[in-house]
């Protein structure tokens, strides 16, 4: 299934049954104990390093323990969180204007106000901040009044409103110390292992009828796996070879999520990647309609080109690495690379062969590049599969990436660095708020990938979740890379409701 615009809903695959009559059982307890339902237990790969909205802290908002200005519905628009409306641009677009809810307070008890949008986007100004990247445009932020917020720009942004869905933390916030508006606030965070939530009461929403969320963190899927089976969870993401076994069970939903999550072989400037003629052979030798049938178990979509199949506007109709062996070949002897006795290309003493780490205990990952080092062998290049806990991005890596509401957040620090007309495409893009003329910006960039790849794109992964039928109130969203407790089947638990 496919998203026509950035935009569209999230498209929803049930593999098992929603609240039908094939799953006849009484919903089984939650894995809180809680007979009432009103306590969640859910589980997620990555923990976070911070839960400061600062420090790069849910990007999407979302974030549960913070509201930003605005939200996402669940379509993709906009609509008013910590803002009464929408926030306005200036007749000139190089200023942006917020104007600011009165019912608000903190979970403190402070009351909120313009200070404390203006002490967090102020971070976004100092280049070592995570967050300048995204503010790349964003030159002073300004106090009109109490209730009254204005953001200066450097040029207009197309997407300026798209990132006020930031967290706003109390101003007198601490990392150590956070304090939000949002509609849980933080109980307990023991790292490495869970994340506890509790009910704000005083949310200017109302207060959740779930209040208390459990969020454990386990990288490796096959536990998370064997601890949804275990009744340990209420919900789990889990890859869609795992996910369709629970499909047939009673009282479980078996859900999907078109997603932005591209995964890509990175290359480096050194060793055999950095050799042009490889990277275009390795392009050329991957058949990605095989990786998706196989790898990824048809759960997927295929993609050789680095902006998201789900943004489709972005996307330049018709544009596609085609998998070619033969031209692969063609590609590798007229650059140098001449076949060695053992099958393995070479070329001035270096070997077409080099290591592609994963984070460990993902099985996507893992399959997906199995799948690829055996594609890439046929052309005479060795490819192994390493996991890791921690991926070094100064050696090729499987990288996802991807944002499901603009390309330029993920793609501009990924490929301007390659120059050339990549570059001024994406400089392009970023100069102009005529969604027309991005487009053509977007579209020409891919046209100079397809020439000089600096990755391997492989495919885009739809994100299969296991949830317990106890609660209603889910709605599906465009996910982006990884799944964690903000964004996912979770983006709104705080509207679900105990069945």
């Amino acid at each position: 299934m496919r998203i026509v615009s950035r935009r569209a809903l999230g498209v929803l695959v049930v593999l098992g049954v929603l609240g039908s009559a094939a799953c006849t059982a009484d919903p089984a307890p939650p894995a809180s104990g809680d007979p009432a339902g009103k306590s969640l237990v859910i589980a997620v790969a990555k923990e976070p390093a911070t839960l400061d909205p600062r420090q790069g802290y849910a990007p999407f908002g979302a974030a549960k323990i913070f509201d930003g200005l605005v939200e996402h519905a669940a379509t993709g628009t906009l609509r008013p969180a910590l803002a009464t409306t929408l926030p306005l641009p200036s007749a000139d677009g190089k200023s942006w204007t917020a104007r600011l809810r009165t019912d608000v307070s903190y979970t403190d008890g402070s009351g909120f106000d313009a200070a404390d949008v203006v002490a967090t986007y102020k971070t976004a100004l100092d280049p070592a901040s995570p967050l300048h990247a995204r503010f790349w445009m964003l030159t002073n932020v300004a106090q009109v009044d109490p209730t009254t917020v204005r953001f200066d720009l450097s040029t207009p942004s197309a997407t300026f409103a798209d990132l006020l869905v930031l967290g706003i933390p109390a101003s007198t916030s601490t990392p150590e110390n956070l304090v939000g508006t949002g509609p849980y606030k933080l109980v307990d965070w023991e790292r490495g292992n869970r994340l506890v939530l509790t009910a704000n009461k005083a949310h200017y929403a109302g207060e959740p009828a779930i209040t208390t969320v459990t969020v454990e963190f386990i990288p490796d899927d096959q536990v998370r796996a064997q601890r949804m089976r275990d009744g340990k969870l209420d919900g789990a993401e889990l890859p869609a070879t795992l996910a369709r076994d629970f499909a047939k069970t009673d009282g479980l939903n078996v859900i999907e999520h078109d997603s932005a999550d591209l995964r890509a072989v990175t290359f480096v400037d050194q060793g055999p990647t950095a050799d042009p003629a490889l990277r275009l052979a390795l392009n050329l030798a991957v058949d990605r309609q095989q990786l998706v049938a196989t790898a990824l178990a048809g759960h997927g979509t295929i993609a050789s080109l680095p902006v998201p199949p789900v943004l489709a506007e972005f996307v330049e109709p018709g544009a596609r690495m085609d998998y070619d062996a033969t031209r692969a070949v063609t590609v590798l002897d007229a650059g140098g690379w001449t076949l060695g006795a053992d099958g393995v290309r070479e070329k001035a003493g270096v070997r077409a062969e080099f290591a592609v780490t994963y984070p460990l205990g993902d099985i996507t990952s893992r399959d997906l590049l199995a799948a690829f080092a055996e594609q890439v062998k046929a052309v005479g290049i060795k490819v192994t599969a390493t996991p890791t806990r921690d991926p070094d991005p100064s050696t090729p890596r499987l990288l996802a990436y991807g944002d499901p509401f603009d390309p330029d957040p993920a793609l501009y620090p990924l490929l301007h660095p390659a120059g050339g007309t990549i570059a001024d495409s994406l400089d392009a893009a970023r100069a102009t708020t005529d969604p027309a003329q991005r487009a053509v910006a977007y579209r020409a960039l891919e046209r100079a990938y397809l020439t000089a790849p600096t990755m391997d794109v492989l495919g885009t992964p739809t994100h299969s979740y296991v949830m317990r039928e106890n609660w209603t109130g889910y709605q599906s969203v465009v996910d982006a890379t990884g799944t964690d407790h903000t964004w996912g089947p979770w983006w709104n638990l705080q509207t679900w409701k105990p069945t």
